[in-house]
């Protein structure tokens, strides 16, 4: 599919329209700009003082993610200026809930990135068990990460719940979806279409 059929038709200031009722928390507008790019909960990947920031809504379990993985971690590589915020929706059923609960409880060990790159490139159907096999061989003191995520599950599942208020306020239905600059793209990318979208970002962002 070629990039100019998924990206809207027109960018959005994110942030700068209404959101559906509901999906509002403690009065503040979950698109606005820190809302969508700045989450404090979430951890930063590629570079944290990048020009374009890409936010991905994925599931583990979502065999589209897994391929536009690599993809994503290359093109950020390579180019060097790219922030990545990663937003768990787990829209799969119970395996994916534990698989984003224990990937976030990670981050307390300072894992996250490593439990993230474990379960997005397992290759069998995942498993609270399977989950667990995983990030311990990923390097996760998988004990503490589920003391962790059992500590801090009102965090947890606060930022769960942004998150899939947030992917269904953008009118996404299913993973993986991205924010690329103030681009909305439904769908999966390649290489090449990372690329573009980067490209498309940075030239909106110069002409405002």
């Amino acid at each position: 599919m070629k990039l100019s059929h998924l990206l809207f038709a027109l960018a959005i200031a994110i942030g700068a329209h209404s959101v559906p009722a509901g999906a509002q928390t403690a009065g503040d507008d979950i698109l606005s700009r820190d809302a969508v790019l700045r989450d404090p909960d979430i951890p930063n990947l590629g570079n944290p003082r990048g020009d374009t920031t890409i936010v991905e809504y994925f599931d583990y379990q979502c065999p589209y993610c897994k391929k536009a993985a690599p993809d994503l971690a290359q093109v950020a590589r390579e180019d060097g200026k790219v922030r990545i915020v990663l937003k768990d929706w787990p829209i799969f059923g119970a395996a994916s809930a534990y698989a984003a609960k224990m990937a976030l409880a990670s981050k307390f060990q300072n894992k996250y990135e490593d439990a993230h790159d474990a379960l997005i490139a397992a290759k069998a159907k995942l498993s609270e068990a399977a989950v667990d096999d995983l990030l311990a061989k990923a390097g996760i003191d998988v004990t503490r990460a589920a003391a962790d995520r059992t500590a801090h599950a009102q965090e947890i599942d606060a930022l769960l719940a942004r998150n899939d208020a947030q992917a269904r306020a953008f009118g996404f239905r299913g993973t993986p979806a991205f924010i690329i600059g103030t681009f909305r793209v439904p769908g999966s990318l390649n290489a090449a279409g990372f690329k573009r979208a980067i490209g498309d970002a940075r030239k909106a962002a110069a002409a405002q």
